[in-house]
């Protein structure tokens, strides 16, 4: 099942990840290796995007932002920005979490003398994804979307980061759909331009799904290197605003996540993964376990959530059991798994 209904009236990127949009941690990531100048390339409701972010200065960044009036396709969007990019510059598909250094990819692209190089993850199965054939070198040879099983050759796919040279851009019709998949990349073989690929193995996920944005959440938060956005922990896991209260009879196994303003009531057990978002009420003697509950969601007196997502302004009755579920934001058609 794709994201939607979870993302009617919510730009994906802004989707929350650990209480903060999905956007944020990309822009903190890129800013910790010095990339400061950054596009956003726009179509879905673009005001959500450019009210929360701005100019960027309040995240340490220079924001520019382009929108497209049509979809552009991945390659065509880039080209959209063409005039932002006068040197080796990174794109990053907007559903991508990764913690590939891209310092080193870089270093790998210079010394390759390489026009696009594409970073390669390993999957167990590839066969929903873009499989990258390249030899011992990283020169890339072959592309391959979405191959049957008898035709997967390599399990390194396509990891949605790219490092290009500006003069690619030449190979993209403006005001065009034009996709790096299946265009430009494929084209710059043909030309018989150098395109290497860059094997890492960190952090990759991918949310294109309801069950794949749920481990997103889980996963960072079991992972070692957390995000720099929730802070540090206090006692048994927990990250939480210091507005947020908590009665002392609850029963947390971290880790745990909770904003701003939320109550969590009496003999409440929390077994993470857990987030909460702001302005949350947990009923007493309800149990979470390995939940995600967006902005301003109710839970009444002993309800059980496990392995579900809870969207914006929802209220969970007393005693209601909600088990590897998605309940899409207040307003929307529910969906269950």
């Amino acid at each position: 099942m794709r994201l939607r209904p979870l993302t009617d009236g919510i730009p994906k990127p802004m989707l929350p990840v650990l209480n903060h949009p999905f956007l944020e941690h990309t822009i903190c990531y890129l800013k910790k290796y010095d990339i400061t100048e950054i596009i956003l390339a726009l179509s879905y409701l673009p005001e959500v995007i450019k009210d929360y972010f701005g100019n960027g200065r309040r995240l340490g960044v220079r924001l520019h932002y382009t929108l497209e009036d049509s979809p552009l396709g991945t390659a065509g969007a880039v080209k959209n920005a063409e005039q932002y990019l006068d040197s080796t510059f990174a794109v990053l598909n907007g559903d991508i979490f990764t913690d590939i250094d891209i310092a080193a990819m870089h270093g790998f692209h210079r010394k390759r003398k390489s026009k696009a190089t594409i970073a390669l993850t390993w999957v167990d199965n590839p066969c929903a994804f873009g499989v990258v054939e390249a030899d011992n070198d990283g020169r890339i040879r072959r592309f391959m979307e979405k191959p049957a099983p008898d035709e997967v050759t390599t399990n390194w796919i396509n990891a949605g980061v790219y490092l290009i040279e500006p003069e690619v851009l030449q190979q993209v019709p403006k005001n065009t759909y034009y996709m790096f998949e299946r265009g430009l990349f494929p084209r710059l073989l043909e030309l018989g331009e150098t395109m290497c690929g860059y094997r890492f193995h960190g952090q990759w996920f991918d949310m294109g799904t309801p069950e794949k944005y749920l481990c997103l959440n889980r996963d960072l938060l079991l992972s070692k290197n957390k995000p720099s956005l929730i802070g540090s922990p206090r006692e048994n896991g927990l990250y939480c605003a210091e507005d947020t209260v908590i009665d002392p009879s609850v029963q947390i196994s971290g880790p745990v996540v909770i904003a701003r303003r939320s109550r969590i009531g009496q003999r409440v057990c929390l077994k993470g993964p857990v987030v909460i978002d702001a302005d949350c009420a947990i009923g007493n003697a309800a149990v979470l376990e390995e939940a995600v509950l967006w902005h301003g969601v109710k839970i009444g007196e002993g309800a059980v959530l496990r392995r579900c997502v809870v969207g914006n302004g929802n209220e969970i009755g007393a005693g209601e059991q909600v088990i590897d579920r998605i309940v899409p934001p207040y307003g929307t058609e529910s969906t269950g798994q």
